[in-house]
């Protein structure tokens, strides 16, 4: 899959579970950088990420995440 491609998931992921249809991230968007990405909303996210791509994260790989290019780093490892 390509990086673009897990890019545009990602963006409708967010949109979806923070419910804001305006949302467009990039591979450098940080939780500081979205009001409504906050520690709760991090472990939904989590979740629909791991259900879109049927994959599992392991928890000291998603707790050294710091931005969207992290997350999608760690789905290029678990999909190849």
């Amino acid at each position: 899959m390509e990086r673009g491609e897990v890019l545009l998931r990602l963006n409708d992921i967010f949109k979806e579970t923070l419910d804001n249809e305006t949302i467009n991230i990039t591979v450098d968007s940080k939780a500081d950088d979205i009001d409504e990405w906050d520690s709760l909303m991090h472990v939904l996210l989590v979740d629909a990420i791991e259900k879109e791509f049927h994959i599992k994260f392991k928890a000291s790989e998603i707790q050294n995440w710091n931005n969207v290019g992290e997350i999608m780093d760690s789905i290029e490892r678990e999909l190849n």
